[in-house]
C-alpha cells in the first residue's frame, strides 16, 4: 500500500541546543527526515530554536521557525499555518517527544486537527514508564532484571531494603541517563534517590538488581504498518552493562555473540517492538547478555524513536535510518522504498557489512572543574568519533587516531601510563582513557585474567589488544632499513600510524612514509556499501586499508581500490572531526555550506571527517566521502590518491587549521587564506606588530615560557592578567589572575599540562564591554556580515556570552572603530574567505583581543538571524570564483537577534559554574526580540555580571 495521500503539510519538531545526552545526531536525523518529507512533495514546517544546525537552514524546509521549544509555540505555529496534517516527533530526541507529549495532554494536536505520526502515544508512554514497560515485558515473556518502582521516597527505601545492594536508579522520563545511579552501599542511597525522583519530570524511579559485568548491546529496527521489521544494525559495548552506552566504546557488527544468542535476541526485540503500539518508523532495543555461557538475555529498554545510536548505526551501514523512518510514517512499507545505496534493491533488507565500525565517546572534563571523571549510568561525553577498518584492531586505532586528544593510537607514542597502582585504578574505576589504559596494562605485564576481572571487558577484546602489543614488541627489534615488508604491512593493516611505527623504529614518521612508498604498501579505499559487495554500490562513501598484493594470471601484482579518480577538476572540504566544547555543530554547518558552494562552482567535492554525528558525513552530501580520521597521515594518502585542485581548511574549525603548515610544508594548495596569513593572526608577537603598524590599539601584553618569565612580565603589565597559551581552541587554559601567587600557580599548572608552549600574558581590561564581528574578505574588498555586541562583559568567553544582533547600546563613534579596525585587519591579513575579530571597548576606545581568519562559532548564527547564506558566498571567494562585490546583500532582520548559550552543568554535580575565559557552553539557542523592552533582554542584562569568575 502506497503513502497517505492526505498528508501535505508536516511539523517537524527539532532537539534545540546541544547539551550532553542530545547533540547533533538529531540535527542529522531531522535534516534527513525534512529532505524525505520534501521529495514527496510535503510542504516541511519545521520548529528548533539552535541556530548553529544545518536542520534550521533556510533550505531544509518550507517554514523554519527559530522559537523556543514550547507549547506555546507550537500554538502560534500551529495558527499560522492551518493546513498542517501531522506532526512528526520522532527525530528531535527526547526533547521533542516530550513537547509532543505536553501538547497532546493539553489537547492541542485535538484542537487543530493535527496528528501525530511515526510513533503512537501509547507507545511512548509504555517505554517511558518504568512501570508500565516492566508489565509489558512480563506479559510478553520477555526477561528484565528484577525491579519495582517507586513514587516516593519511603517506597524507594522499603524496594531497597528488599533488594540489597548494589542497586541501580534509573528516573521515568529522562534522557542520557540523567539521574540515573549505582548505589553500592547502604549510606549511598538517600541521597541518590532523592535526586533521581528530582530529576524526573514526573517524580518517579526504577530500582533495579545491578547486572555488573553483564555485556551490553543495541539493536536499530525499522518497522512499517504491515508489521515488516529489519533489524538494521547490532551493536556491541565493548565496556559491560554500568557505562552509560553514550559513553561506551561500542563496536559494530556484534564481536562476542554466539549466533544462537543473537537469534534469541533478535526475536526479543522483534517482539518487542510488535508489542509498544500500532506505529511505523525508528526503534532503539537495548538488551544485557550474562557473560557466563548461558548467555541469558534481560531486555533494558526500547526507544520508539530515532536514537542517538541511529546516526551511528546509519554511517556503520550506509543505511539512511531517518530518511526510511520518516518514508514509513507516511505510510509507504519497506518493501516499496529504494534502496538508498544499491538503488536497484528494496529498502526491505538487512545490511550485511564486510567492515568493523568502531564508536569511541569524545569527552571534555578539563571544562567541568571539579566533576567527577569516572564513567556511569549518566552520560557524560560531548561527541564521538567513527572508525572503519577491515578488523577490529584497525577500527580500533583509527577511532583513537580520530580523538584529537595528542595521542597516535594504542600505544607507541611515548605517552602510555607506567605507574601500576595509577594503571589498577584507572581500569577498576573506568576512566575516559580506559581504552588507552587497557594497552599499557599489558605493555606493563599485568596478565589479561586480571584485567578481565576488574574489567569486566570480554577477552576476545582483551586478545585483539594483547596482539597490538606483541606486533609492537616485534617491530621495536628492526631499524627503518631492516624492517621488513610483512611486518610493515601487518602493522598498516592493524592500524598503526606511521608516526607510532616511527616510534617503534626510532626514526621520523616521513622515514615510515617514504619506506612504505618504496615498499609498494600503499592505502586502498573501500566502499560502504551495506551488502558486503553482493550487489553493486552506487554510493560515494569510502573508508581505507591495507591489502596485500594479487598477483594475476598474467604476472601483473594489483590490490584493489574501489576508489576511482576521476578527471573532474576537485576540491577537498576538512571536516572538523569530533564535536567538543569550543568546537561544535557549526562547523558542520559550515562545511555542509562549503561542500555545497563548491559544487555550484562545478567543482567535484570531496569531504573527509570522522564524526558519525553530521549532516557532513552523509553518504549524499559531497560527491565522494571519505570517512577518516582528520589526521595528517590519512588526509595526505587521500590528497595524493585524488590530486584536488587544493583544500579548504577555514570552515573545519581548529581541528582543519592545525594542518594547513603541513599542508602548505608539502605543496598543497590551501583554498583561500594562505596559511602565512592564518600563522600570523595566531603568532601574538607578528599579529601585535601588524597592529602597531596599522594604529590599532590593542591590550598591552607580553610572552612567557615559564613561570619565572611570566613573573618579571608582571611588573610590567599590571594586574589583572588574563593567561592563555597559544594556538587553543574555546578559550582553553585561559584564566584571569589577580595577584603573582596566582600567577604562578596557572602557569605552572599550564606548562605542566601543555608542555613546550608559549603562554600569552594580557593586560585585562577590567569593566570592558566585549563585540565581535564576522566579516567576508577576497583580499580587496570587504564585507561585515554581522557585528555582534556581548551582554556579559569582557572576561567571559565569546561562546558563553548572550550576545545581540545587532549591538544594543555601543555608539556611533564605537561602531565606526569597529568597522575601521575590521577593514584594515581583513586586508593586510590578505584575508580570502572568512574572518572573525573580537573587541574590548574602554572609554570609547575600541581594542583589539584576537582575529580569527576562518569560519567562526557566530557565523550560522547571523546568517540565520540576517536570512543569508554566508557561507556560500565566503567559499566562493575563496574558490577565487566571486569577488565579494559579486553578491547582492539584503539582511533581513527586525529587531534583535540573541545568541543564548546553554550549560550541561547538570550533569555533573559540585562542578565549578562561575564562567570566565575558557568556554563552558555545550550548546545555544536563538532569541528574537522587538525591542529592548523586552523582559528576556532585561532579566539578561541585570544578570550579566552573575557568573564572572577571576
Amino acid at each position: 500500500m502506497p503513502k497517505d495521500n492526505s498528508i501535505k503539510s508536516v511539523l517537524i519538531i527539532g532537539s534545540g541546543p546541544i547539551v550532553i545526552g542530545q547533540a547533533c545526531e538529531f540535527d542529522y536525523a531531522g535534516s534527513q527526515s525534512a529532505r524525505s518529507l520534501r521529495e514527496e512533495g510535503i510542504e516541511v514546517i519545521l520548529i528548533n530554536s539552535n541556530p548553529a544546525t544545518i536542520m534550521t537552514d533556510p533550505s531544509m524546509a518550507d517554514h523554519v521557525y527559530l522559537k523556543p521549544l514550547t507549547t506555546k509555540s507550537i500554538i502560534e505555529i500551529l495558527k499560522a499555518h492551518p493546513q498542517i496534517d501531522a506532526v512528526l516527533p520522532t527525530m528531535g530526541g527526547q526533547t521533542a517527544l516530550n513537547l509532543c507529549l505536553e501538547a497532546d495532554e493539553k489537547g492541542i494536536w485535538q484542537d487543530f486537527n493535527v496528528r501525530m505520526i511515526g510513533v503512537d502515544v501509547n507507545a511512548i508512554n509504555i517505554t517511558e514508564d518504568r512501570e508500565q514497560f516492566k508489565q509489558l515485558l512480563e506479559r510478553i515473556e520477555v526477561p528484565t532484571a528484577p525491579a519495582k518502582t517507586a513514587n516516593s521516597f519511603l517506597k524507594g527505601k522499603e524496594i531497597a531494603q528488599e533488594f540489597g545492594f548494589p542497586l541501580v536508579i534509573r528516573p521515568s522520563f529522562t534522557l542520557g541517563g540523567t539521574g540515573a545511579a549505582f548505589v553500592f552501599k547502604k549510606e549511598d542511597f538517600d541521597e541518590k534517590l532523592t535526586y533521581g525522583l528530582e530529576m524526573s519530570p514526573i517524580h518517579e524511579v526504577l530500582i533495579d538488581k545491578a547486572l555488573l559485568g553483564w555485556k551490553e548491546y543495541e539493536l536499530e529496527l525499522l518497522r512499517d504498518k504491515n508489521d515488516n521489521v529489519v533489524i538494521i544494525c547490532t551493536i556491541e559495548n565493548m565496556d559491560p552493562m554500568g557505562i552509560h552506552t553514550g559513553d561506551s566504546i561500542t563496536v559494530a557488527p556484534a564481536m562476542t555473540l554466539s549466533d544462537r544468542t543473537f537469534q534469541r535476541m533478535r526475536d526479543m526485540a522483534i517482539l518487542m517492538m510488535r508489542s509498544i503500539g500500532n506505529f511505523a518508523g525508528g526503534c532503539n532495543v537495548q538488551f544485557a547478555v550474562s557473560p557466563d555461557e548461558k548467555e541469558d538475555i534481560v531486555a533494558i529498554e526500547i526507544n520508539p524513536r530515532v536514537s542517538r545510536s541511529s546516526a551511528l548505526a546509519s554511517k556503520a551501514t550506509g543505511y539512511p535510518i531517518a530518511k526510511i523512518a520518516t518514508k514509513l510514517a507516511l505510510g509507504y512499507t519497506l518493501d516499496e522504498l529504494q534502496n538508498q545505496i544499491t538503488k536497484s534493491t528494496s529498502a526491505l533488507f538487512e545490511p550485511t557489512l564486510d567492515y568493523v565500525i568502531v564508536k569511541i565517546p569524545r569527552w571534555n572534563f578539563d571544562k567541568f572543574e571539579g566533576a567527577d571523571r569516572t564513567l556511569g549510568l549518566q552520560m557524560k561525553s560531548v561527541g564521538e568519533v567513527m572508525g572503519i577498518g577491515r578488523s577490529f584492531q584497525e577500527a580500533l586505532h583509527k577511532a583513537t587516531q580520530s580523538l584529537e586528544i595528542k595521542r597516535n593510537g594504542l600505544g607507541a607514542d611515548g605517552k602510555g601510563y607506567t605507574n601500576y597502582d595509577q594503571i589498577i585504578d584507572k581500569l577498576t574505576h573506568a576512566s575516559w582513557d580506559r581504552v588507552f589504559v587497557i594497552y599499557d596494562a599489558i605493555a606493563m605485564g599485568i596478565p589479561l585474567s586480571r584485567i578481565h576481572e576488574i574489567t569486566k571487558i570480554d577477552m576476545w577484546f582483551l586478545r585483539q589488544y594483547e596482539e597490538l602489543y606483541v606486533l609492537e614488541k616485534e617491530i621495536s627489534k628492526y631499524k627503518i632499513d631492516t624492517l621488513p615488508k610483512e611486518l610493515l604491512l601487518e602493522a598498516k593493516q592493524k592500524g598503526y600510524g606511521d608516526r607510532q611505527i616511527a616510534h617503534m623504529l626510532g626514526c621520523l614518521e616521513s622515514q615510515v612514509h617514504t619506506l612504505r612508498d618504496e615498499m609498494g604498501v600503499q592505502r586502498v579505499y573501500k566502499l560502504v556499501d551495506t551488502c558486503a559487495a553482493e550487489f553493486k554500490a552506487k554510493t560515494p562513501y569510502y573508508y581505507s586499508t591495507f591489502e596485500a598484493e594479487i598477483q594475476k594470471a598474467d604476472g601483473t601484482r594489483f590490490v584493489d581500490n574501489e576508489s576511482v579518480v576521476s578527471d573532474k577538476k576537485k576540491v577537498i572540504v576538512l571536516g572538523s572531526g569530533p564535536n567538543r566544547i569550543g568546537q561544535g555543530i557549526e562547523f558542520d554547518y559550515s562545511c555542509v555550506h562549503g561542500v555545497l558552494a563548491a559544487s555550484e562552482c562545478g567543482y567535484e567535492t570531496i569531504m573527509i571527517n570522522c564524526n558519525p554525528e553530521t549532516v557532513s558525513t552523509d553518504f549524499d552530501t559531497a560527491d565522494k566521502l571519505y570517512f577518516e580520521p582528520v589526521f595528517w597521515e590519512h588526509i595526505y594518502d587521500i590528497i595524493r590518491h585524488e590530486k584536488p585542485e587544493g583544500v579548504i581548511v577555514q570552515l573545519g574549525g581548529q581541528t582543519a587549521l592545525k594542518l594547513a603548515e603541513k599542508l602548505s610544508k608539502y605543496g598543497v594548495k590551501i583554498l583561500g587564506t594562505s596559511f602565512d596569513a592564518l600563522d600570523l593572526a595566531e603568532d601574538r608577537g607578528r599579529f601585535s606588530d601588524l597592529l602597531t603598524d596599522l594604529h590599532i590599539p590593542f591590550p598591552k601584553f607580553g610572552i612567557a615560557e615559564s613561570a619565572d618569565e611570566a613573573s618579571k612580565l608582571a611588573d610590567s603589565l599590571d594586574f589583572p592578567l588574563l593567561v592563555r597559551p597559544s594556538y587553543v581552541l574555546g578559550g582553553q587554559g585561559m584564566k584571569i589572575v589577580i595577584n603573582k601567587q596566582e600567577l604562578e600557580e596557572h602557569v605552572i599548572d599550564l606548562l605542566k599540562s601543555i608542555p613546550g608552549n608559549k603562554l600569552l600574558l594580557d593586560h585585562y581590561l577590567d569593566g570592558a564591554i566585549e563585540a565581535e564581528a564576522d566579516a567576508i574578505c577576497d583580499g580587496e574588498n570587504v564585507y561585515i556580515i554581522g557585528i555582534m555586541e556581548h551582554i556579559e562583559p569582557c572576561g567571559v568567553h565569546s561562546g558563553d556570552s548572550n550576545a545581540t544582533l545587532p549591538p544594543f547600546n555601543l555608539g556611533e563613534f564605537v561602531m565606526q572603530q569597529i568597522k575601521d579596525h575590521t577593514h584594515k585587519i581583513a586586508l593586510a591579513l590578505k584575508t580570502v574567505g572568512l574572518i572573525n575579530i573580537q573587541f574590548a571597548i574602554k572609554d570609547d576606545t575600541v581594542y583589539i583581543i584576537e582575529a580569527n581568519p576562518r569560519a567562526s562559532r557566530t557565523v550560522p548564527f547571523i546568517a540565520k538571524a540576517y536570512g543569508e547564506p554566508y557561507v556560500n558566498y565566503a567559499t566562493k571567494v575563496m574558490l577565487g570564483h566571486n569577488k565579494v562585490t559579486d553578491f547582492t546583500f539584503n539582511p533581513q532582520l527586525n529587531g534583535y537577534a540573541i545568541k543564548q548559550p546553554v550549560f550541561s552543568f547538570s550533569k555533573f554535580k559540585n562542578v565549578n559554574k562561575a564562567l570566565g575565559p575558557e568556554m563552558k557552553s555545550t550548546g545555544e539557542s536563538i532569541l528574537f526580540i522587538d525591542d529592548l523592552k523586552d523582559d528576556q533582554f532585561y532579566e539578561l542584562y541585570s544578570r550579566r555580571k552573575m557568573y564572572l569568575s577571576k
